[in-house]
């Protein structure tokens, strides 16, 4: 079954990702490269772009499960340790978007990658199809990140923490 995109939000935001991290966008990148020091710094750039694209679609798209690629990961976690920038990002583009790792890598479903990429580009960012990969593709680059996002550990902003479900 198909969840139905909500309409895209109301707050316009830059198409350039890089501008919202401001002149932290490098510290975040050189954050991406310590957890992967073969990575070319240009890649990490990317996906740090990407990661930034995801959270502030999940900030303004409350209540719609989302879940990044294990690329487009890394650049969240990168995000998530800077984290003033990262709750003015949240707080500035809708709701607070907490992280719930999920490391069985059987957790995978085509559909909400398919989702969020649906919403980034609705919410006016242009999508790095080429980070957005399935865990089983051959990936354009591996990344120390090992988290799998699926239906039951999808990204749903909420004010605080929920208890695991019994």
């Amino acid at each position: 079954m198909t969840m139905p995109l909500p309409d895209p939000p109301g707050n316009p935001i830059p198409a350039d990702a890089r501008s919202l991290a401001g002149e932290h966008f490098g510290n975040i990148v050189k954050t991406v490269l310590d957890g992967n020091p073969d990575m070319p710094e240009p890649m990490a750039g990317r996906i740090v772009e990407e990661g930034i694209k995801f959270v502030v679609t999940c900030a303004q798209n409350p209540g719609v499960g989302m879940a990044p690629s294990r690329v487009v990961d890394e650049g969240w976690h990168a995000l998530l340790l800077h984290s003033a920038l990262y709750a003015d990002l949240c707080d500035r583009y809708g709701s607070f978007v907490h992280h719930y790792p999920g490391w069985d890598p059987t957790h995978y479903d085509p559909a909400i990658l398919d989702r969020t990429r649906e919403l980034i580009a609705r919410a006016g960012f242009d999508v790095d199809q080429q980070l957005w990969s399935a865990p089983d593709d051959e990936v354009l680059v591996s990344v120390a990140a090992q988290c799998q996002h699926a239906p039951e550990c999808t990204i749903r902003p909420m004010p605080t923490p929920q208890p695991p479900v019994s």
